[in-house]
């Protein structure tokens, strides 16, 4: 007789294929909407599921755990952060918290590259000239912006996509310094040409361009805070594609008013959507919707590590990509 399969409730549209295959392995609602999930459709959906699978749209926090159902033994999650999930919380309950790492690696380091460039080449501004018809020939001291061989590049944490920006910026000529909370090994600091810094402080002294690669955890909140900024010269460029909670927004909307900062580079937000509306303003700051991991490729890849998460975890073992609260 063959096993009752496990039931599954996806809170966001996700590639076709994936949808189709969830639909074949599991018993699976699928919305038809791409919205994100209501907190007390959340909530019903917890109460009925042995597995979630969520997407960083939603807050999976102690309130909502502590009125999960007791099928619900595994949250699946499509994505790589898993700040907006209680993990602590979801593991004394018993329910397990996978993720999606290193399929965005790749990806995410090229919008990093993207952002670097568009921001120090005053790409933006450029653009709008063109598209406003208001373009009048070249000219010598038109729209000069700073190359970026021989700049230094300070990297906020040196994880796997830290790793990839440094590689590429090494192909660009550029000098790579690092922060993170331990050096790496030297069979892979060697190959990258990175400078350690055990001073965050220090690192930002020397840096033209800093760019944010590391995960919001209590401890990173607020990282690059005023002060922090302050430490960058004023020529300085900031790229941020991992999450906006680890720079003070206000801080740094502030000083690239103020003449302070040259540009930045911004594909994520300390409020989500809510972007300052002051960024808005200002056109030496690049401002993209959370698309560094919005290729076809990360998408399709990311839903092939949930499936292997959740069979595997349906066959009764530890799910390869299990999140545990010492990893955050």
């Amino acid at each position: 007789m063959p096993t009752k399969r496990l039931s599954v409730v996806v809170t966001r549209r996700l590639p076709a294929p994936v949808e189709a295959r969830l639909s074949e392995l599991f018993d699976t609602t699928l919305t038809d909407s791409d919205d994100v999930m209501s907190r007390d459709a959340l909530a019903q959906a917890m109460q009925g599921a042995d597995i979630l699978v969520t997407s960083l749209t939603d807050t999976v926090d102690a309130p909502l755990l502590a009125g999960a159902g007791d099928r619900l033994k595994l949250i699946a999650n499509y994505g790589a952060g898993v700040d907006h999930i209680d993990v602590a919380t979801a593991r004394q309950r018993g329910i397990l918290v996978s993720n999606t790492p290193g399929v965005l690696t790749e990806d995410t380091a090229d919008m990093t590259m993207a952002l670097m460039l568009a921001a120090m080449r005053r790409m933006p501004e450029g653009m709008a000239r063109m598209q406003a018809g208001d373009w009048a020939g070249w000219a010598p001291e038109a729209l000069l912006g700073s190359r970026l061989r021989g700049k230094v590049l300070g990297i906020l944490g040196m994880g796997r996509i830290g790793q990839a920006v440094a590689r590429r910026a090494r192909a660009f000529g550029m000098e790579v310094h690092y922060h993170n909370r331990r050096r790496l090994h030297d069979g892979l600091e060697t190959p990258l040409e990175a400078t350690y810094h055990d001073s965050l402080d220090r690192m930002l002294t020397l840096a033209d361009v800093v760019s944010v690669n590391c995960p919001h955890t209590p401890s990173t909140f607020h990282l690059l805070g005023a002060r922090r900024l302050k430490l960058l010269r004023p020529s300085a460029v900031v790229v941020n594609t991992s999450r906006g909670e680890v720079i003070d927004e206000n801080a740094l909307t502030r000083m690239l008013r103020a003449g302070e900062l040259a540009g930045a580079g911004l594909d994520v937000y300390e409020r989500g959507q809510g972007v300052n509306p002051r960024l808005r303003e200002l056109p030496s700051v690049v401002l993209m919707p959370h698309m560094a991991s919005a290729t076809r490729e990360a998408r399709l890849e990311m839903g092939d590590r949930v499936l292997v998460n959740m069979q595997t975890f349906a066959d009764g073992h530890r799910p390869p990509d299990l999140v545990v609260p010492s990893m955050l």
